[in-house]
């Protein structure tokens, strides 16, 4: 199948240069776009691209009485009793046909850089939909016994916050985030936007202490999780550019791959 050289025909040498600096384009702005990618865990061992990565959670550390060690002989193993092991084996792909006429009046670049925008569109709204999707398989419900929105949303924080397991004793309220619906974020926007930052003095996105995202691609009303509660690794390959055989088209592609789970679904609670 003719690949690069038969595109020579009607684009210049560069383009090989300008599609790598489009698809740097796409991947940086999918990464600061999608929120899957802002709250997922980032702490993994491995490398991506091999197909498979681990991330590790170790048990909460044991405290004994003075001596205890001595008398054993020994210190208490470090137990890495909640490790998860991700596998980046679900692949996707955007190919898009562009007609020849097109590719002679815009160029190649110019035809990649016009569907820039759709592509960062589309790998962040299915991305972000996994993500969430996954957290909402793994996560547990939460029965509110509460009428008011803002006395659910303070009370599903709560069940989150004050989580004790084996790895975790509690959890700080900067450590955690909330995903809402938009008809849940309109409901709260006043009380929200009425709230300066103590540090800054500006208005952030928070509720109660909480960073607090409107999300659409979630099913449950409202979500809150533990900063890294699930990891969602993604790998890419460069745009290509391919000639369509038995046609003048020329085929624009874009493919990726990712892998999504639960790392501590304790720490994941929802209001349905």
């Amino acid at each position: 199948m003719a690949r690069q050289d038969a595109l020579n025909i009607y684009i210049s040498d560069d383009v090989k240069d300008k599609l790598a600096e489009t698809y740097g384009e796409v991947i940086e702005a999918v990464q600061k776009g999608a929120l899957s990618e802002q709250i997922k865990n980032k702490n993994y061992s491995g490398d991506a691209t091999s197909g498979t990565v681990v991330i590790d959670r170790f048990k909460n550390a044991e405290i004994n009485d003075l001596g205890t060690a001595r008398t054993g002989g020994k210190g208490d193993s470090i137990k890495n009793t909640g490790q998860v092991t991700i596998n980046v084996d679900d692949d996707k792909e955007i190919v898009e046909e562009l007609a020849k006429k097109d590719v002679k009046l815009y160029g190649l670049d110019g035809m990649a850089q016009k569907r820039k925008a759709n592509h960062i569109k589309r790998m962040i709204a299915y991305l972000d939909r996994v993500f969430f999707a996954k957290a909402e398989e793994e996560g547990t419900k939460v029965e509110t016994t509460k009428t008011a929105i803002q006395e659910k949303l303070e009370e599903l924080i709560q069940s989150v916050e004050t989580t004790v397991n084996d790895w975790v004793d509690g959890v700080d309220r900067d450590m955690l985030v909330i995903t809402v619906t938009p008809a849940v974020y309109g409901e709260l926007r006043n009380y929200i936007d009425s709230v300066p930052n103590s540090i800054t003095g500006l208005t952030d996105k928070m509720f109660h202490e909480v960073l607090i995202y409107p999300n659409h691609r979630q099913t449950k009303s409202m979500i809150c999780m533990i900063d890294g509660a699930v990891g969602q690794l993604v790998t890419t390959d460069s745009y290509d550019a391919e000639k369509i055989p038995l046609s003048n088209d020329i085929a624009l592609e874009l493919f990726f791959s990712r892998g999504t789970k639960a790392v501590m679904p304790d720490l994941i609670k929802f209001v349905d």
